[in-house]
């Protein structure tokens, strides 16, 4: 299936082959004209063959956090049909989580939905108890997937304290906590860590620093435990989706409500003066609005996911998003800033 991905890859194969091109042409070694969409042509079949390699779903288990809604329960759906083994970790995994419920009711055999709150290490390491329980000397742990994790909104100097720490239990030190405890079981399989971030990890944006933080450190982590586990063959890989927030129900009106009249009511009287209480609903206005835009559909994200786990010679970044935030995210990281301050923020 032809996606962004994909996509920016065969148009690199072009930018390479013409880059090869014009010397030989300039030197009198090639006819650019037939050289160019010939090199083209054999290394975009190439990249093709190479991309649709696929490592075997026999014999093979998958860990994948926040699966009580969005992106966690649609992969763990998937996973399964793949024919993997999987461990969906649920916030709620007793009777009164709907999402665990239905992940129950759709499977059995090969679906085991364990109580993980990833912010708690007794619940850490009670899943790698069980993890080690279930598994058959057959089966290997292949994968982790972080997925879970929480957003917010607001100023800086409207958010508080404790919402900056919260933030950061769950998508910073929740996925590192998993990634240590199963980092053993996962360079015996020499298997992949798939860490789920976003487009906000490689661009930030106003009213969103406490969520972007989070992204952003992230990315800074996978990178650098990317070149550990190199030597030890297994792979980790980045997932940065673009704008899902309606597909995923992240954030709900009444969650946006809640925490913007608990944010209003802790903010200080000269914080609440500056900004004006007129222009503080307008943002959560238009927080709402955000929650309703952006792909309804999580598939190509879901499907960037596989990809991570699956691919023999996987990528180190998979981009599931538009090509208007792909080009912001160009602009954002290789033109000064403020060509994206003034045109884009």
């Amino acid at each position: 299936m032809l996606n962004l991905d994909r996509t920016i890859r065969i148009l690199f194969c072009g930018v390479v082959s013409l880059a090869v091109s014009v010397p030989l042409h300039f030197l009198g070694l090639a006819d650019a004209r037939l050289f160019f969409p010939g090199a083209w042509l054999l290394s975009t079949c190439f990249y093709a063959i190479v991309a649709n390699l696929r490592v075997p779903e026999s014999g093979k288990a998958v860990l994948v956090t926040g699966c009580d809604s969005g992106f966690g329960q649609g992969l763990a759906i998937r996973l399964r049909q793949l024919g993997f083994r999987v461990f969906a970790g649920c916030l709620k995994a007793d009777a009164a989580g709907e999402g665990a419920e239905r992940l129950r009711r759709l499977f059995s055999d090969r679906m085991h939905v364990l109580q993980l709150d990833i912010t708690k290490e007794e619940e850490v390491s009670g899943a790698l108890h069980e993890i080690k329980r279930i598994l058959p000397g057959s089966e290997v742990l292949w994968g982790v997937i972080n997925n879970a994790g929480l957003s917010t909104f607001g100023a800086v100097e409207w958010v508080p304290m404790s919402t900056y720490r919260k933030l950061a239990e769950v998508n910073i030190f929740g996925h590192i906590s998993v990634t240590k405890v199963f980092l053993p079981l996962i360079r015996k399989s020499k298997g992949r860590i798939v860490n789920v971030t976003s487009v906000e990890g490689r661009m930030a944006g106003p009213l969103v620093s406490a969520y972007d933080l989070t992204k952003f450190a992230m990315e800074g982590f996978s990178d650098s435990l990317r070149h550990e586990m190199r030597r030890f063959g297994v792979n980790v890989c980045l997932v940065e989706p673009g704008n899902f927030t309606a597909g995923t129900n992240l954030n709900t009106d009444e969650a946006v409500v809640r925490f913007a009249e608990e944010m209003w009511c802790a903010m200080d009287d000269d914080v609440k003066l500056t900004y004006g209480k007129q222009h503080f609903n307008d943002v959560v206005s238009s927080r709402m609005l955000v929650n309703r835009s952006g792909e309804t559909d999580v598939t190509p994200a879901i499907e960037a996911m596989v990809d991570a786990l699956t691919q023999r010679f996987p990528q180190a970044r998979y981009i599931p998003m538009g090509l208007d935030l792909y080009l912001k995210m160009l602009v954002a990281e290789h033109l000064p800033e403020w060509v994206r301050d003034h045109f884009f923020v």
